[in-house]
């Protein structure tokens, strides 16, 4: 094994609830997760840090939730807003909010930042995370050295389901095929489905691929290092 393929694989949406939470630690503890990013408004962050405390080698990051859009019969809707995402001033506003949510829940700061449903992707969120994460010396996804792999997910445009993308034979292709640099590899385990989330049941079938044994050892036949984004990054 060498330091030339190098994976974060982070878990979005802890706090989001119990089940997800239980689903991003056995991920951790039995799989081959080694980050997560934590929604500090969601209901169960409590919970998230508490159970995420047990695991000190989990990394935490900053889940920046600004808002949650939702397909239902093949239009979007709004679930929930914390802030208008096009009022860069309310934006700039909460981001400080969550990091300072996000201290006092964990007692530290985050090792990166990302953000719900990738708000982040568009302006002015773009710009003003962008600003902050440099500001702070943290990984922000989409940016910088660490490359981003978002297809290890149940679902295509407009809620489509695509249960074969979320296989261990997947995740095993995935891992074959990384370059010889750092990747991030986005998932979103549970040990149960959270009641009425547009985005459910794949999230166990997802935990069952990041925990399948056929999987790590992909990992190893293909010399790829999973790491945290400090180690990652600093090529320790």
């Amino acid at each position: 094994m060498t330091d030339a393929r190098r994976l974060v694989v982070n878990a979005d949406d802890l706090g989001f609830s119990v089940g997800v939470n239980a689903g991003i630690v056995r991920a951790h503890a039995e799989g081959i997760v080694t980050s997560a990013s934590l929604m500090v408004r969601a209901p169960a962050a409590e919970h998230a840090v508490a159970a995420a405390a047990a695991h000190p080698r989990l990394a935490l990051g900053l889940h920046f939730d600004v808002a949650e859009l939702v397909c239902a019969d093949g239009e979007w809707r709004t679930a929930y807003e914390h802030v208008d995402a096009a009022d860069a001033a309310a934006v700039a506003a909460e981001l400080e909010s969550q990091l300072n949510r996000f201290r006092e829940l964990t007692g530290r700061a985050p090792t990166h930042l990302d953000s719900h449903q990738h708000v982040h992707r568009k302006e002015p969120v773009r710009s003003i995370m962008g600003v902050r994460a440099r500001e702070l010396r943290l990984p922000l996804r989409h940016h910088g050295r660490v490359r981003y792999r978002g297809d290890f997910y149940g679902q295509g445009r407009a809620g489509a389901p695509l249960p074969e993308a979320i296989t261990a034979a997947a995740l095993t292709r995935i891992v074959e095929r990384l370059p010889d640099a750092i990747t991030e590899l986005c998932c979103h385990p549970a040990a149960t489905a959270p009641p009425g989330a547009g985005y459910g049941a794949e999230r166990v079938r997802e935990l069952a691929a990041l925990c399948d044994a056929d999987v790590r050892v992909a990992v190893e036949r293909a010399g790829v290092r999973l790491c945290t984004f400090a180690v990652a990054l600093a090529g320790i």
